[in-house]
């Protein structure tokens, strides 16, 4: 490798790491250099006692079918910069008895408080795996589905008399060691990014279209254990544009958890077109 070849390299990086810099909003590289001499650093004053400010408690985000736990990359950037633990669960997306027992696992290894955030089909997950976990203090529902008792997914679509447009564009192909009638579904790529990311820069949607992760078709049909919300405090968000849970069903879930509710004018979803809307509400549910 040549030595301007090098150096290019290296001034590339250099440029990549001030953009990080600034993104996060730290102080510049240069105030990380040594004082001069003729400027000693101030003597730090003792910390007066008190008690300490509490920890804050880890957040688990738990993604939905079509998707995978990038979609909260911007969100747990975001929370992390804020000093919150954060950990985004792979959902298996094989079925809600299943997903459940692996997040109500995943969860026992957390020591103290925690707040648990689903999008979508991870709500219903999050429904599930948190009854009876005392450490989870909030439940926050992004677009999501908080399903009652014996509920199924395609029955909590129909809450509120509202159509979801999803089942009409499905790709259906089967997976080693399903059961009989099961199969994976896949929203159609070409319909993908009107239906489920509508208000996401094209580009990024048509990305998330082919880059999906399938659901097990039985998911819409498996009914609902007893649900955390009723005995966990819970947030939800409204989008008002979904087109994946007709807003009329996210409305009735929402009153029916007794929920804080927020509405904003999103697809489905608005972790990544409305990612401040999210945080604000995640934050308020760690209070």
């Amino acid at each position: 490798m040549s030595v301007t070849t090098r150096r290019r390299r290296v001034g590339a990086a250099i440029a990549a790491l001030a953009l990080a810099v600034i993104a996060l909003g730290l102080p510049p590289l240069a105030a990380t250099a040594q004082t001069p001499a003729s400027h000693p650093l101030p003597v730090a004053k003792p910390t007066p006692p008190g008690p300490k400010p509490a920890a804050r408690p880890t957040v688990v985000l738990v993604h939905g079918a079509f998707a995978d736990s990038g979609g909260w990359s911007i969100v747990a950037a975001a929370l992390q910069a804020d000093g919150y633990p954060v950990l985004a669960f792979s959902n298996p997306l094989r079925g809600i008895a299943h997903d459940s027992a692996y997040l109500k696992d995943f969860l026992s290894t957390i020591t103290g408080p925690i707040v648990l955030v689903g999008h979508s089909y991870g709500g219903a997950v999050i429904t599930n795996a948190a009854t009876g976990n005392p450490q989870v203090k909030s439940l926050v529902y992004i677009a999501a589905y908080a399903l009652a008792e014996g509920e199924s997914v395609a029955a909590a679509n129909e809450l509120g008399g509202g159509h979801t447009e999803v089942t009409d564009h499905l790709v259906i192909r089967p997976f080693p060691g399903a059961a009989e009638g099961d199969a994976d579904a896949y929203i159609d790529p070409a319909y993908f990014p009107d239906l489920f990311a509508q208000d996401v820069p094209k580009p990024l949607a048509k990305t998330m279209a082919v880059s999906q992760r399938p659901g097990a078709f039985a998911s819409l049909v498996t009914p609902s254990g007893v649900p955390a919300w009723k005995s966990i405090p819970s947030w939800y968000l409204v989008a008002s544009r979904d087109r994946i849970i007709p807003p009329e069903a996210e409305r009735a879930m929402a009153a029916r958890a007794k929920a804080r509710t927020v509405e904003i004018k999103s697809s489905h979803v608005p972790m990544i077109s409305h990612p401040l809307a999210v945080l604000s509400l995640i934050k308020a549910a760690s209070k």
